[in-house]
């Protein structure tokens, strides 16, 4: 960022009076532009004993597997952009009244928070939208555990399989982080009291 977006006077990045992390700001308006953690959402899609799961048609994890899910547009709700993704990469239908949160990762170390909503499918309809090269259904089984994309579509699948076995399904809140030698630690950090599904 060269130019200020409000006034075309320059950018530096400096600590601004009053706060404590350095930030883009112009020197000409003093309009301060702050960088904020992307929001990515989705779905848990469940039909009968499967859940839905897409493979991945673009980069990062190509040809990996997946939960339908994506970044937030401005505008949207959290709900609203997890039916949005399910939808456009899924081809699948999910009622509002479906779904319900189900797990939330902070990823500080990528500035990312995800959020996935289990919901329920009426019916087996689905296809692989632009960004999927396919999508199936899994029973518990079936699910290709080395393929998957990401450390937190796996965790919460993990999840909801225990959570099956009880019919009892609390939100939970976890902490994804790296350390120096780059091994991923997952801190669970909240939960809800248990909810039947």
């Amino acid at each position: 960022m060269k130019f200020c977006q409000h006034c075309a006077g320059p950018i530096t990045h400096h600590v601004p009076t009053g706060d404590d992390k350095p930030r883009f700001c112009c020197l000409q308006c003093d309009v301060v532009f702050y960088q904020n953690p992307n929001n990515i959402v989705g779905t848990l899609p469940v039909y009968g004993d499967k859940v839905l799961l897409c493979k991945r048609a673009i980069e990062p994890r190509l040809g990996k597997w997946t939960l339908p899910a994506g970044f937030m547009e401005n505008g949207e709700t959290t709900l609203a952009g997890a039916i949005r993704e399910t939808a456009e990469e899924a081809k699948a239908t999910v009622r509002e009244q479906d779904c319900r949160l189900y797990t939330l990762f902070n990823l500080p170390y990528i500035n990312q928070v995800y959020l996935f909503f289990l919901t329920e499918l009426q019916e087996p309809k689905f296809a692989a939208g632009a960004e999927s090269l396919e999508v199936a259904l899994f029973d518990e089984h079936e699910i290709p555990w080395d393929e998957l994309a990401f450390a937190v579509v796996k965790i919460t699948l993990q999840q909801y399989f225990e959570d099956r076995k009880s019919a009892l399904f609390p939100v939970r809140m976890f902490n994804l982080e790296y350390s120096a030698e780059r091994q991923l630690s997952t801190q669970l950090v909240s939960h809800s009291h248990q909810n039947e599904w």
